[in-house]
Formats: C-alpha cells, structure tokens, sequence
C-alpha cells in the first residue's frame, strides 16, 4: 500500500530564508504560505518593497479613484511568478464580494479588483499588504530546500506579517526561534 507523499502542509505558516540559499530573489525574505497542495506550496514574501511602483498609479493605471483613503499603503513584491498580478494579504475582517482565500485564523488572500476599490473607498481590510507576484514551487521543491537549509519555518503573526517596518521583519521572524542573525552562517550543513 502506497503511503500519500504529501505529508507537510505549511498553509499558514512562514518561511524564513537563510542566508546562502543560493537564490537572490529571496536573500533575507520571509514569505507567509497561503496554500500548500499535493501540486506544491504558493506564499508571497512580506518584508519585500517594490520601491519603484506606486500605488496612488497602480490604481489610476486600474481605473479606481485613489483617493486620501490610501494611507501610505506601499506596494510589496509578493514574489517572482507572475509579477503582473495582484494579490492582497489582508485581515479576517474583510471578505471580498468575489473570493478571499482563509489562511488560518489569522489572514485573508483577495486577488480580485474589489479589495483593491474597498481600499480606495475606505471600505477595505484593515491592515494589509499590496503585493504584484507571488511565490511558488512545484511538488516536492520546497521540502527538498528546507531539508537542504534554504529555509526555516516559523509561526505566522499578524503583528510580524504587518508591521510597517519591512526590513525589521527577517530579523524579528528568526527572533521567534531564539535565532540571533548575527549568529547564522551561509554555509548549511549537516551533523
């Protein structure tokens, strides 16, 4: 009898990368899963700013009336697989009218214009992250990095995944685990 090689399942959970993971796109990311199948996980990383784009433009660009109800809101890269497309990582209060993904307890994933123009009315979630991108692995790629030390995993926390300060985030994630980044070398190995 076949056993299911889907055993870990890390919706909810964060991902810290370490340092010499070999992959620059993610040096010093933290990236909250938001779904984890048999096809593989998908997560968008919270700590990344894209610093060229603004949001005040993407929603013109959108065609939705910005307005002051913005509040400085930046827009995050969420990932490298489809840069062009939109999610927001949000609070459980909001539902969108469309669909919101449940990730956890905790937070809510829309992808659909309608978050986008709550935002703007101010009728939006209260705490959230922009993000153009996610990030994805096939079955079985993720477990192969964590069991390489490309990764740790932490829980996620609300305060963590939404503090305003991004580049706090890495270093507050491992903190979680008693982990001095100071202490961490970017050579992984194995007793």
């Amino acid at each position: 009898m076949m056993s299911d090689p889907f055993t870990l399942d890390l919706t909810g959970k964060l991902l810290v990368a370490m340092p010499g993971m070999g992959d620059p796109r993610f040096d010093r990311s933290v990236v909250l899963i938001c779904a984890h199948s048999q096809e593989g996980p998908m997560g968008l990383m919270i700590n990344k700013p894209a610093r060229d784009v603004d949001l005040g433009a993407l929603m013109t660009q959108l065609d939705i009336d910005a307005g002051p109800a913005l509040g400085g809101l930046a827009v995050h890269i969420g990932g490298p697989v489809e840069t062009s497309r939109g999610f927001v990582l949000h609070s459980t209060e909001y539902r969108s009218r469309l669909q919101t993904l449940e990730i956890g307890d905790d937070f809510g994933m829309t992808a659909t214009l309608d978050v986008l123009e709550d935002i703007a009315a101010g009728e939006g979630p209260q705490t959230s992250l922009v993000m153009l991108g996610y990030a994805g692995w096939g079955a079985g790629q993720l477990e192969g990095e964590i069991a390489r030390n490309g990764w740790l995993t932490v829980e996620a926390d609300a305060n963590l995944v939404f503090d305003p300060n991004d580049d706090a985030k890495w270093a507050a994630a491992l903190g979680t685990l008693g982990i001095d980044p100071l202490g961490l070398s970017g050579i992984a190995g194995r007793a």
